[in-house]
Formats: structure tokens, C-alpha cells, sequence
């Protein structure tokens, strides 16, 4: 899925949700419907997504005021959207032209400040498991992301490999059959991310290339399940993937490298941990860390600090 628009240098997004703003996006259960009729149910749940798409509005907006390049649109947007039992069609919600214009305005509004959308659905997404019924629900939810991403423009629906299952040929063999399931629109939007206990960068970079996905380079994961390949190659092996703009992940641990449990994420990333050859690159960092917006915040200045520096040691030498 290519996108010829003009490209900024290094973008960093927000994940999902707030720290600090006002700005709050609702869910809701199964169970708690159960006290609802269906037309009831559908009332309270179109209720629940007309807010989350003002809140999306004015997520979009925070970006755009603070330079921020890209957005990770929070899954649940549409809550229960695949339930078996509680899951409805689009058209069902009594608020429906009201939603979708509102998330119109959204896109445009994206589109107009280069603001770059994504998608990145729960673990429970997991298209090479040997179960059959999980692979169903899998596409399911899938599919919902590729309908929710083509009319709010992400051009990212990103997932991880899934599970080993005792044998990792096996399993990416499904998960690339799996893949064949899927439709246009979600094969196009489709990437995937190394992680931290099963798949390392090499176990993924020669399937992405031979299947045509993108991959998505988590260095946080890549440094805690290590394959003997060099951040700076993996992350130049990871660019050649893309036929748009690269989208990568940074992170750091919560207690350090040294402490317990380095996969933990911090509430902010240490300007340490952020790769100086990343610096220049025309790509979408993604900041997982939890303290949200306050930490992009913090991470723009700390690079806007290294490469005044940089700049600054290179007048001098000269």
C-alpha cells in the first residue's frame, strides 16, 4: 500500500491513550449488556462509539498541535464489534451517520496534518494457532481492523507472528497460509513485529520478504531476545521491507538492563536506549512506553537536545 505523499524526517507516534489530557476512550462488556434488549444494547453501544469517535477527534488534534507525526488508533473503538454473541454490523448502531461522519472528519483532518494512522490489534490476534476456532476469531477481528483502518486512512495493521506451538517451520507455515485467508484491504495493511520471547528479527525478515510484509523493527524486543545480528543491519534489512514509510518501536525497560524483567516498559524512554543511527532516517517511531503523551513529549526534546549537540560538535571540528 503505497504512499507517494511528501515524507517528513523521523516521526514519533502515540499509542492509544492519555496520561495526563482529558482524553478518554470508553469500552464496555459483554456481561454488562446482558441487563439491555438487543435494540437497548445497540443504544448504549452506539452511545459508547460516538464518544470514542470525538475522542479520536481530539486525539488528532493534541497531535497536531505538539508535532506529534503519527497516531496508534486505540482497537477497541468499537467495542465488541466481533463478540459472538453482542457483535453488530456498523449499520446496526442508531448513531451511525453521526459516527462516521465524525470519523470523516478524523481522516481528513490526519491527512491535512501528515499525521500517520495505525493499527495494532490485542494479543489475542493470533493467525498461526494450530486451533481452528482461534484462526476464525483471528480473522474476525482482523477483518474489523480493515474496516475500521480504510475509512480512517491507517495505512498499518500490525501483529506479531503469534506462538511457537514446538515446532517455529510449522508454525510460520501457518500463519503464512493464514495470511492467504485475509482480504485485499488487510493484506495491504498488514505488518509484523519481532517480540520478545518467540520471534527475533531474523526468524521474521525472510518471511516478511518472501510473503511481501513489512516489518515492523521493535529494538526493545530485539535486545531482549538477541539473534547475533547488529541493530544497524537488522534495521537496515527492516527498511528494504517497506514500500512506504518504515515504521519502528522504541521502548525501555522499566528497572534497566541489569534489573529484573528487562521486557517491562518504562513510563519514559531513555534517550540511551534510542539508536543514534535512527536519528536521521525518514521513518514512524512508535513510543511504547506508559506515561503516553508526557513521554513523547520528553522524547522530542531529548532528540531535538542530541542533535543540536551533534550538529554543534560538528561545527566545532570544523
Amino acid at each position: 500500500m503505497k504512499n507517494n505523499k511528501k515524507k517528513n524526517l523521523l516521526r514519533l507516534g502515540l499509542c492509544c491513550v492519555f496520561k495526563r489530557e482529558p482524553i478518554k476512550f470508553r469500552t464496555t462488556t459483554a456481561a454488562a449488556l446482558q441487563k439491555f434488549n438487543r435494540r437497548g444494547g445497540l443504544e448504549r453501544l452506539s452511545e459508547i462509539v460516538l464518544h470514542n469517535a470525538n475522542s479520536l477527534k481530539e486525539a488528532l488534534e493534541y497531535c497536531g498541535r505538539n508535532q506529534i507525526g503519527a497516531f496508534r488508533v486505540k482497537s477497541e473503538l468499537f467495542p465488541l464489534r466481533t463478540h459472538p454473541v453482542a457483535g453488530y454490523e456498523l449499520k446496526e448502531l442508531p448513531e451511525w451517520e453521526r459516527i462516521h461522519s465524525l470519523f470523516k472528519k478524523s481522516r481528513l483532518f490526519a491527512k491535512k496534518h501528515d499525521i500517520r494512522l495505525t493499527f495494532h490489534p490485542d494479543q489475542f490476534v493470533v493467525l498461526n494457532s494450530p486451533r481452528p476456532e482461534v484462526v476464525v476469531s483471528s480473522i474476525s477481528e482482523l477483518e474489523h481492523h480493515g474496516e475500521m483502518a480504510e475509512f480512517l486512512g491507517a495505512d498499518v495493521i500490525n501483529v506479531h507472528a503469534g506462538g511457537v506451538y514446538g515446532d517455529k517451520k510449522a508454525a510460520l507455515e501457518r500463519l503464512e497460509k493464514n495470511i492467504g485467508r485475509l482480504s485485499v484491504r488487510v493484506r495491504e495493511r498488514l505488518t509484523l513485529e519481532n517480540d520478545d520471547k518467540s520471534y527475533s528479527p531474523s526468524d521474521l525478515l525472510a518471511f516478511c520478504r518472501h510473503a511481501g510484509i513489512p516489518f515492523v523493527y521493535d529494538v526493545h524486543h530485539h535486545r531482549c531476545l538477541q539473534d547475533g545480528i547488529t541493530e544497524e543491519k537488522t534495521m537496515s534489512a527492516a527498511i528494504t521491507t517497506w514500500d512506504r514509510e518504515p515504521l519502528f518501536h522504541i521502548s525501555s525497560p522499566l528497572n534497566g538492563w541489569k534489573g529484573k524483567n528487562p521486557n517491562r516498559h518504562h513510563d519514559f524512554v531513555d534517550i540511551q536506549d534510542f539508536p543514534e543511527h535512527w536519528l536521521d532516517l525518514t521513518v514512524t517511531v512508535e513510543v511504547e512506553a506508559k506515561a503516553k503523551e508526557l513521554a513523547v513529549r520528553r522524547l522530542q526534546q531529548d532528540l531535538h537536545r542530541v542533535k543540536y549537540e551533534n550538529i554543534k560538535k560538528i561545527y566545532i571540528s570544523i
